[in-house]
């Protein structure tokens, strides 16, 4: 028996390429098909742009200095920079050392590379003491909120994710938000403590005035001579708040 294949087309072979460059697309009509194309069109024409233009770049500098495409070349090959530098430029490097002007230059350049270590040294140190401060925060946290290592694993995780995007510059809705949250936590809490505060008194006034309707027009007592009293004085709003505070 001859055994049936089904011979895929060149449409279904791209879109199977389409759907799994760009999972959560839809490609249902051709619209959505040739949009996506025309879009990895443009992509690819910037990068061959760009690959062109550092492409030019590089042969404009090899064709002005030879001696730089053959340290590079040597580089690529595995020879020490600091060898092949010597080896091509050693004259360079003794008439610069020898010139007086060049004398200042390279004194600023050591200066600067000096300062740039010294820095990065310094930031090194503050990391590795504030890494080791965070850590014990989070333990601390743990421990405190019984929050288990897969849950401050994700934590981590998206602060990290933030401080990732905020050095890009990008700053997602839901970062924003959870920022807003944190900000205000303190304001709504007064808020909400201040409301509960506000009911709990209004119900105070409720129930005094209950109280105060159901005993108004009842005879009492004066003390003297047996005579039924007038009626008893009704309450103002302001006896209530004050009965209530």
């Amino acid at each position: 028996m001859s055994e049936n294949k089904q011979v895929k087309t060149n449409r279904d072979r791209y879109n199977e390429r389409l759907k799994a460059k760009y999972p959560d697309k839809e490609f249902a009509d051709d619209e959505a098909v040739f949009g996506q194309i025309n879009e990895d069109y443009e992509h690819y024409d910037q990068e061959l742009a760009g690959y062109q233009e550092r492409e030019k770049s590089l042969s404009d500098l090899f064709s002005s200095n030879p001696r730089s495409a053959a340290f590079l070349t040597d580089w690529r090959k595995g020879e020490d920079p600091i060898v092949g530098m010597i080896r091509k430029y050693g004259d360079d490097f003794k008439a610069a050392l020898e010139d007086p002007e060049k004398q200042e230059a390279l004194a600023a350049a050591s200066k600067e590379y000096a300062e740039r270590v010294a820095q990065e040294k310094d930031f090194e140190e503050q990391y590795q003491k504030n890494i080791s401060e965070s850590l014990t925060t989070i333990e601390e946290i743990q421990k405190e909120e019984g929050i288990d290592d897969t849950e401050i694993d994700n934590i981590m995780e998206f602060l990290i994710g933030i401080m990732k995007d905020a050095i890009l510059g990008k700053f997602s809705k839901e970062s924003i938000l959870m920022a807003r949250k944190a900000l205000n936590h303190d304001a709504d809490v007064a808020i909400a403590d201040h409301e509960g505060e506000v009911r709990g008194k209004n119900t105070k006034i409720k129930e005094s005035l209950r109280k105060s309707k159901q005993g108004d027009g009842m005879p009492m007592l004066n003390g003297q001579n047996g005579s039924v009293s007038e009626k008893r004085k009704p309450k103002t709003m302001f006896d209530l708040a004050n009965e209530a505070m």
